[in-house]
């Protein structure tokens, strides 16, 4: 029996790795796309906004199911880069989610809790609740999941909260918190936001939960399944309690880190206060949503 084949976009980054390695441990025949920092032939270089070389790629590889997780994840750089964002987070899921409707192909938009506004007591947030992003950064996932649904009834929607794992620390918003830890500029402080409360979700559980869904939706009909699914550990914490709690993992002193309770500590791009995601559209589908445990992973 011929191995499911599976695409990845963005599989060189924090998130896409960890696809990569979930669905090849599972049997799947894996390919990966990046653009600066591909190594054919396992990662191939793909410009996802250049409709003949997205073309060419899916006729080649012919995938069954392609994991979108390509996208501009930092909600300063998106701000400080308007066109190129709305180019990479819409417009390119766009094309994405049209020439894999054209060959029948399931097509999974990873998307990010800041859809929603996060105010005080609206969470947790079902699949269906009403979006209202608080930035741009999430203003552009939210017409980026508006657009794949829009374009492909074979599209659905995975949105995660704030991810850690294994790379460079730089990588991800959780990981870099080891080095304000370490504090190796010596600074005699640092305010550590202490008001938004996170979820910090590893991303082998995010990327097991994909290869559960890719299962689901290429051995059933997709189109008869939910188009819109969330994921996020339940792990309550702002970011100041994450450095509490890497420290206590690590054995460090973090006496140079304050506390900062103040409401929107930066204001130059909003931030929401809560933005949990209920998990119940996974459960029903028969998914396993637990996650592995905080300190025990670092």
């Amino acid at each position: 029996m011929a191995k499911k084949k599976v695409l990845v976009t963005g599989a060189t980054g924090l998130l896409g790795r960890q696809v990569v390695r979930a669905f090849d441990e599972a049997g799947w025949d894996v390919i990966g796309t990046g653009f600066s920092r591909a190594n054919p032939p396992r990662i191939l270089k793909l410009d996802i906004t250049n409709q003949e070389d997205v073309e060419k790629v899916l006729d080649d590889v012919k995938p069954a199911i392609i994991i979108h997780c390509a996208a501009e994840k930092s909600p300063d750089r998106c701000a400080s880069d308007p066109d190129g964002t709305k180019a990479l987070n819409v417009a390119a899921s766009q094309l994405l989610a049209e020439q894999t409707a054209a060959r029948n192909i399931v097509l999974v938009y990873i998307s990010t809790d800041y859809v929603f506004d996060g105010t005080p007591g609206g969470a947790p947030y079902e699949t269906d609740a009403e979006t209202s992003p608080p930035n741009f950064y999430g203003e552009t996932k939210r017409d980026g999941e508006i657009a794949v649904i829009k374009a492909s009834d074979r599209a659905v929607v995975l949105r995660v909260p704030l991810l850690f794992g294994s790379g460079d620390n730089s990588e991800s918003a959780v990981n870099v918190l080891i080095d304000t830890i370490w504090n190796k500029s010596g600074k005699e402080k640092v305010d550590m936001d202490h008001w938004a409360i996170r979820y910090p979700t590893n991303t082998e559980d995010v990327a097991r939960v994909l290869k559960d869904i890719a299962e689901k939706y290429t051995s059933e009909d997709p189109t008869k399944l939910p188009r819109i699914l969330q994921f996020s550990s339940e792990d309550r914490c702002t970011k100041y309690e994450i450095c509490e709690r890497l420290a206590q993992a690590l054995g460090l002193p973090m006496p140079h880190i304050v506390a900062n309770s103040t409401v929107d500590p930066n204001p130059s791009v909003k931030r929401p206060y809560d933005c949990h995601l209920s998990t119940k559209a996974l459960k029903d589908l028969g998914i396993n949503v637990t996650t592995m445990d905080f300190e025990a992973w670092w």
